[in-house]
């Protein structure tokens, strides 16, 4: 993979193959400790002590379609070579959380990606479950939570036009000026 959101992206299909009806998503940029923290959270299955010390392992999957499973190791991996760590704790029949984090300014960190593009994508594919992101760069925050949306919208489905063009403007507008405030903050210049 080559940026970061495709990793949130992975995890996120994880999560909802664990049958999990709420799954929070968090970014954090700190540039001033330089360190970027991403992890995603949901109320699925879980997974018992044995299978989270095992999940690492490029060789493990609980996916029926194929053998292994490359999305959290490769992640760890990355984490890893830009001075970071990658976290995982589960309990069966209470969730899932990962966590990795790394060296901001790390020349081999990848991107972070299309993190908008990736949101949307969950919100549209898994209109059921409940998505959350809550996405920092500094002291500028943007919080994004679909419950409200499809609580306000009643009957009306998220597939609608006029509602797929809200969901997708709030998500960049949101991370766009956040990343635009948060590095103003500490006078760092934000490329396009």
């Amino acid at each position: 993979m080559r940026e970061l959101a495709l990793h949130i992206l992975d995890i996120a299909e994880n999560s909802v193959a664990a049958q999990a009806r709420r799954v929070e998503i968090g970014v954090e940029e700190d540039l001033h400790r330089d360190r970027l923290r991403i992890w995603v959270k949901d109320d699925g299955h879980g997974m018992d002590e044995e299978m989270v010390a095992r999940v690492t392992d490029p060789f493990v999957t609980s996916r029926t379609t194929r053998k292994v499973g490359l999305g959290i190791p490769l992640l760890k991996a990355a984490a890893e070579s830009c001075n970071g760590h990658l976290r995982i704790s589960s309990a069966i029949g209470r969730g899932t959380c990962l966590e990795a984090e790394f060296q901001h300014s790390h020349i081999d960190r990848m991107p972070l990606g299309d993190l908008a593009g990736t949101l949307y994508a969950l919100v549209v594919g898994w209109p059921d479950v409940r998505w959350t992101l809550r996405y920092r760069v500094n002291d500028a925050t943007y919080e994004f939570d679909s419950g409200p949306i499809k609580q306000e919208l009643g009957d009306v489905p998220l597939s609608e036009p006029a509602v797929l063009a809200f969901i997708r403007e709030s998500l960049q507008q949101g991370i766009a000026e956040c990343q635009q405030n948060g590095a103003e903050f500490y006078g760092i210049a934000q490329s396009a």
